[in-house]
């Protein structure tokens, strides 16, 4: 069977990713910080898919936590999604820099780190593919966190170009930028998403399919839903001070 790595494993995008792959047939291994939890998730897969879930309980803000699932995703792994991230509690100057800081661990450093660590394998077998969940807000100004997202764009675009060459299409990485998902996401960071429209929320599970389905077809930066689609075409053609306007506040109300 194939086996698919995935972070932030245990709720959001990543449990669907989970529940998704599982049921396609692929063997799991679930990053999380939460042990007993990543322990349920995993044990609730195994016994409703009748496949192989590993938990690896490892916080990737730190180095302990980063170097064991870079050890992990050297072996063999076909599918790494990394998903794993938070939204801080406030605007820039109302955050410790030290959480700012730790957001781009999460966000940037542990992307760069585990898609370097398991790419050398995935180009000698001719196979595979790494995932790396970014946001809508990457094209949008939305502080440390949008900057971070733009980033892991970039990143994943810069990387699937570099290996085109070498993988002849075997191995593909991509970007996906999904928009508002109904998640644990906002509640953790106490944000009052009240101001956001219906039609603006996307289904997690429907995220994951645009994405695996973009995976396969190729596709280097993957953003669901035709709304969103539709947001970021318009906005790469206002100027950047309407969309600084327009996106700094939308769903940035904080409890």
């Amino acid at each position: 069977m194939p086996t698919a790595f995935i972070t932030g494993a245990t709720a959001g995008i990543g449990a669907a990713f989970a529940r998704r792959l599982a049921s396609d047939g692929f063997d799991l291994v679930l990053l999380a910080r939460d042990a007993e939890r990543l322990e349920r998730t995993a044990a609730g897969l195994r016994e409703r898919y009748a496949v192989h879930a590993e938990a690896l309980p490892a916080d990737l803000s730190t180095e302990e936590g980063l170097a064991a699932a870079e050890e992990r995703v050297r072996e063999d792994v076909d599918l790494l999604v990394n998903n794993a991230g938070f939204g801080n509690k406030g605007v820039f100057l109302d955050v410790p820099v030290s959480d700012e800081l730790t957001m781009l661990k999460v966000h940037c450093e542990a992307v760069l780190r585990l898609t370097h660590a398991v790419l050398p394998g995935m180009l000698e077998r001719g196979r595979g593919g790494v995932v790396n969940v970014s946001s809508a807000a990457a094209f949008a100004t939305r502080g440390t966190y949008g900057a971070s997202k733009a980033w892991v764009v970039n990143f994943s675009q810069g990387v699937a170009a570099d290996i085109g060459g070498r993988s002849q299409g075997g191995v593909r990485v991509m970007a996906l930028c999904p928009g508002f998902v109904r998640t644990e996401f906002h509640e953790r960071a106490q944000m009052d998403m009240s101001d956001v429209p219906e039609f603006m929320w996307l289904d997690k599970d429907d995220v994951v399919d645009a994405a695996l389905r973009d995976l396969r077809r190729g596709v280097r930066v993957s953003i669901p839903g035709l709304q969103y689609k539709v947001a970021v075409g318009v906005g790469r053609l206002l100027p950047r001070s309407l969309v600084a306007r327009l996106s700094s506040t939308t769903g940035r109300k904080y409890e």
